[in-house]
Formats: structure tokens, sequence, C-alpha cells
């Protein structure tokens, strides 16, 4: 357990040690920026019945955040230490291939939540300027975290499988950037699917990553959701630690 706590620092360290990682916050700091103006601008005349969590999910700049910045998070995890030639060093050590893998994604998604770390101020500054209670309700921001988590979580596995097949950190990217796309496609395609009738529309409709963070942003937490986003990010670790650990197999 040492050693996996000591992975988690280094990979971390590893983000905060090079221009990639304040290059990402820096970038989702500004789209953050954007969607809260847009916010703002909605709120200036007419007040909305709707909590500030919803209307921050319904900008067109939410969804571009966690597509964009999870492939450039992930990209470095496992590509760098195959491109670098400390791949094999590191799992010569005395720590299980579950542990490495888990430990790279844990220290992605520490660093993605602090990424979004930004979003509590904005939202602080919008409960100053509008003077409304209602735009701080602790219960509707909880969920929109727990939702922004979940998300993540599934879109950081994701990239963590690209980065685990390549040793390019650019091909890492695209390849993790396709995958987060093709997951985005489905949600939008289960979108705009009428009811669910079929076998194959419903099982269309548990991607509706929309409606559910819909949900999480208006303060309710499903626990289907819960359910589904947790077991797709484990499967695709999984996939991740059986590819890792294909090179015994060579």
């Amino acid at each position: 357990m040492r050693l996996c706590w000591t992975l988690i620092r280094r990979e971390l360290g590893g983000y905060f040690l090079s221009f990639t990682g304040y290059i990402i916050i820096a970038s989702a700091l500004f789209l953050t920026g954007l969607s809260f103006v847009v916010v703002l601008d909605r709120l200036r005349d007419v007040a909305s019945p709707v909590p500030v969590t919803e209307m921050f999910y319904n900008t067109p700049f939410f969804w571009l955040i966690p597509l964009l910045a999870c492939p450039v998070i992930t990209m470095r995890l496992f590509a760098l230490e195959k491109f670098s030639g400390t791949y094999e060093t590191l799992m010569t050590t005395p720590i299980s291939d579950f542990q490495v893998v888990a430990a790279k994604f844990i220290a992605a998604m520490v660093f993605y939540l602090i990424m979004w770390l930004p979003l509590l101020g904005c939202v602080f500054i919008v409960r100053y300027y509008t003077a409304d209670p209602s735009a701080l309700d602790l219960g509707s921001i909880g969920s929109t975290f727990l939702g922004i988590l979940l998300i993540g979580a599934l879109f950081i596995s994701l990239g963590c499988l690209a980065s685990a097949m390549t040793r390019s950190q650019v091909a890492a990217a695209m390849m993790g950037l396709g995958f987060s796309a093709t997951v985005f496609l489905l949600a939008y395609l289960a979108d705009k699917l009428p009811e669910p009738g079929n076998w194959r529309a419903q099982a269309l409709a548990a991607f509706g990553l929309f409606d559910q963070m819909h949900d999480f942003a208006h303060g309710v937490i499903d626990t289907r959701s819960l359910v589904l986003l947790i077991s797709l990010a484990a499967f695709v670790l999984f996939l991740t630690f059986r590819l890792v650990e294909s090179r015994r197999w060579k």
C-alpha cells in the first residue's frame, strides 16, 4: 500500500511539475468562467426558477470540459512510461498490476477534481451578486459535483485504457478523445430517441448521460445512474488492467 501511495504522489507531482497540468486547469477555468458569464447574463433581468447548477449544466461549454480535459489528463499515464523506458522498471517493482492501474487512475481523478474546484468559486460569486439564497443550495451543489465526479470517472477510465494501448502521448490523447466522443454520441442519440420500446432502444437509453447529469444538477440522485456509471468505469478499468497484465503473456 505504501508503494501505491508513492506512485499516486509521483503521478500527481508529474501534473504540477509540467506546464501541461497548469494549461489543463487554466483551460477548464476559462470554460467554466464562460459558462457562468452565460448564467449571469440570464439572471440579469429575470429570476430563474431552477438552481444555478442546472443553468450551468445547460450552458454549451459544460461538456467540453470533461470531453477535452480527460484525454489530456490521462495521455501520459502509461504512454509516457513506455516512451521513456521506465514502464518495465515500474512493473518489476514489488507492486501489483492492479495497484499500478488503481494508483494512476486515482491520481488522474484527484487532478480532475482539483481542476473543477473553481466551480465552487463561481457559485459563490453568483450567490453574492444575486443575493438569492436558492443560488447556493448545498444539496444541488453536492449532487452536481457527484455527477461531475462519476462522468469524469468514466472518461478518465477510457483515457487510461487509451494510454495503456500505445507509447505515444499524442496517440493516447486522440484515442481517448475518440472513446469519450463515442460515449457522448451514444448519449446524444439516447437523448433524441423517443420512449424506449425494444431492447436495443432500452440499452441505448442506458447511455443517457444528459438526463443523468440533468438529475444530478437538479439535486436528484438516482441510484440507477450511480450503478451504471460506476459499473462502466469499473469495466473499462478492468480492460485496462487486463491490457497491462498481458505483457506477462508476451
